[in-house]
């Protein structure tokens, strides 16, 4: 057998396969020590050890079968698999609404590479009408692939590209606009459009996928037929983030793009409204608002478009016996603001005050934050805030601290005078400072204590 059918393989696993005499996208019978196991061997990541055979089995999910437990291995079929699904030309139906489609890469888009075991992005957005054909019941469908990154490479560059992008199709007549994007920034980006697309006369909506499109768990079709839903008939003109409500697939939720935060790794319900309630819930069928004030949906082409953004801008995450050489070291590269996410009510030790003077004496713009997530910095309650406000530090409300960080970059892009960089920060655009907190804006339970297992037995996660 010639090397190339055994893709990846190395050592006592490609030893193996030569053996019994089989090949990577064969379809196999595995006798092991702990069972048998029937699928499909797949191609070893040229990363991996070379204990372990690969397979795909009738779930879809793939196991790794150490070498040393096998007793026999036969071949059954072969056949090489495609990954690639190709692109469609999508169907337009009177009567739709046209909604445009931005891809920029992230898990919504995106395939296995077996060379590395990555997942990489890798499909295009005509490919996804390919992959998820109902699309094609709710709306007449536009693609244009923007970028093909993970969102940590999301940033400025791509934020300015995307509000401009936005302006134009509002201008085109567009009636809402979606936003394939990775789930690890989503919300970053969410702020950043949020003051770069002001006064949006149709829905903009962010929307990405915690799982692959490969795996049987994957969210990505919902998830893109909930944000298209959204985009073509919501009421809701603002910046949202469309993803999973509970971690089954009954409904998703709408986010307003300045209150929302990832808030677990592989949840599929991992964003969450914080201080505030979601914007709304959404399904196949329809879109039932929970906020009852929102900005509305319009027939005009009216749209401010405010493209700015500054790099010169951090955050700096307190912790207990931080030295003042660490704010020293940001002033010095060059930072223009910093945003602070301090503890309690917002609070940094009295060390760093030296440093924060010098801070200040050049010119570097300053806001506290909270480690907390929720609630709104207090600086007036006690001494330590007291001493950094006439130090120069200014208190952020209830904003989230890289919604903060987003929007002082923002500001930053516009204007230095001091006066008015605060003027603009403290001025919500959008309910990223909000007057209060509802009751049930703070929702966190702890697992174990009775009346939460009851509540968890007769309710969705």
């Amino acid at each position: 057998m010639s090397e190339d059918i055994f893709q990846g393989y190395k050592g006592s696993a490609l030893e193996m396969l030569k053996k019994f005499s089989t090949r990577v996208w064969g379809q196999a019978t595995v006798q092991t020590t702990r069972g048998e196991f029937t699928g499909t061997i797949l191609p070893r990541s040229e990363n991996d050890d070379d204990q372990h055979i690969v397979m795909k089995i009738a779930t879809g999910y793939n196991v790794g079968i150490d070498v040393s437990t096998i007793q026999s291995m036969v071949e059954t079929g072969y056949k090489k698999a495609n990954y690639k699904i190709p692109e469609k030309q999508f169907p337009v139906t009177p009567g739709l609404p046209n909604v445009k489609l931005f891809g920029t890469g992230g898990t919504i888009a995106s395939r296995l590479d077996y060379r590395t075991g990555a997942v990489i992005p890798a499909f295009s957005p005509g490919e996804l009408y390919g992959a998820v054909p109902e699309l094609a019941d709710i709306c007449n469908l536009e693609t244009e692939k923007l970028f093909a990154v993970f969102s940590e490479n999301m940033g400025p560059k791509q934020y300015v590209a995307l509000a401009k992008a936005i302006g134009k199709e509002i201008e085109s007549g567009i009636d809402g606009i979606v936003i394939g994007h990775g789930t690890d920034t989503l919300h970053h980006t969410g702020a950043a459009l949020t003051f770069m697309c002001q006064n949006l006369p149709v829905p903009v909506v962010l929307v990405g996928s915690q799982r692959s499109s490969d795996r049987p768990s994957s969210d990505a079709a919902l998830n893109l037929m909930h944000a298209m839903k959204t985009a073509g008939t919501s009421d809701i003109a603002e910046v949202m983030v469309c993803m999973f409500g509970p971690t089954s697939d009954e409904y998703g939720l709408l986010h307003k793009g300045t209150r929302v935060r990832k808030m677990h790794s592989s949840y599929r319900s991992t964003f969450r409204t914080i201080g505030d309630t979601p914007l709304a819930m959404v399904n196949r069928q329809k879109v039932t608002p929970i906020h009852k004030s929102y900005n509305k949906r319009r027939n005009d082409k009216n749209v401010q478009i405010l493209p700015y953004f500054s790099d010169e801008v951090t955050m700096l995450y307190y912790y207990p016996g931080m030295k003042p050489d660490t704010l020293d070291a940001l002033v010095d590269a060059g930072y223009r603001g910093i945003i602070i996410v301090g503890t309690g009510l917002g609070h940094v030790n009295k060390e760093l005050y030296p440093a924060i003077e010098r801070a200040h004496a050049k010119g570097v713009h300053m806001f506290m934050t909270l480690q907390t997530i929720w609630g709104y910095v207090h600086m007036f309650v006690y001494d330590t805030g007291r001493d950094m406000m006439a130090k120069g530090i200014v208190p952020a409300g209830n904003m989230l601290p890289e919604v903060a960080w987003v929007k002082l970059s923002w500001v930053l892009g516009q204007t230095n005078d001091p006066a008015e960089v605060k003027r603009l920060m403290l001025t919500p655009i959008n309910d990223e400072i909000t007057q209060r907190e509802p009751y049930n804006g703070y929702l966190v339970y702890q697992g174990g204590v009775p009346e939460v297992e009851n509540f968890v037995r007769k309710v969705h996660k």
